[in-house]
């Protein structure tokens, strides 16, 4: 019996701090948590969310789809994608209206002091905009969600969100390839009011990874949710 609880414990611990969905630390965090936003009584929302961009192939080829659809979105960089090539990329994500946060590349800034994270975030967003001419939200999503109350505590000190995702909602196929199709289908069934959707235009490792799925499964998905009723926001 000891045993069992000793392995449930540990089970509790590694959820509260790896799971992806809000779980025992994202209660008790002294700091903000979203992966839902609020719903909106007049007209339901979905907010469809991409990382680790940006992508010089994938990314503008994601842009063309989302201004065809007249669609916004919120884009989580990775700040040591961006430099003199990929700003451009960059710049054209505010102009056209979409929204942009702070990722990670690493599952490490989990260990990070909170001064130390705070440091380290506020530093990325001042690249972002050094080299892309405007600042991104206070929002930041760690690299596979993995966390820690230092994390919450440094993210608090320097007023940032950390921005999860919805249950279901992300484009991890469970080791299996991903299609665009069954990813849209997938994506738009689980969707409802509030619910933060996350794909991927980048990768945390190769910036120019292969990410055509991401831009095909956007094409899909957007007319998908539309036809559900759902209106699409940004995080911001």
């Amino acid at each position: 019996m000891v045993f069992l609880l000793v392995v449930i414990g540990m089970a509790v611990m590694l959820l509260a701090h790896t799971a992806p969905f809000p779980f025992l630390l994202d209660a008790l965090a002294p700091g903000k948590a979203v992966w839902q936003m609020p719903a909106e009584a007049d007209r339901p929302m979905v907010y469809l969310t991409f990382d680790d961009g940006p992508n010089p192939e994938a990314t503008p080829a994601l842009l063309d789809v989302l201004a065809a659809a007249d669609a916004r979105a919120t884009f989580f960089l990775i700040p040591r994608h961006l430099n003199e090539d990929t700003a451009p990329i960059v710049r054209r994500i505010f102009a056209e209206g979409h929204a942009v946060g702070v990722h990670s590349h690493t599952r490490s800034l989990m260990w990070q002091s909170p001064d130390a994270l705070a440091e380290t975030v506020m530093a990325a967003a001042d690249r972002i905009e050094a080299l892309a001419g405007a600042r991104p939200c206070r929002a930041f999503r760690p690299h596979a969600g993995w966390r820690s109350g230092q994390m919450y505590a440094g993210l608090a000190r320097i007023d940032f969100a950390l921005v999860g995702w919805g249950w279901g909602l992300w484009d991890w196929n469970w080791y299996r390839p991903r299609q665009a199709d069954s990813l849209a289908r997938r994506l738009a069934e689980r969707a409802s009011d509030g619910d933060i959707i996350v794909m991927h235009d980048g990768h945390h490792e190769n910036p120019r990874a292969d990410r055509q799925y991401a831009v095909e499964a956007t094409a899909l998905l957007v007319p998908a949710l539309r036809e559900r009723g759902f209106e699409l926001g940004t995080i911001c």
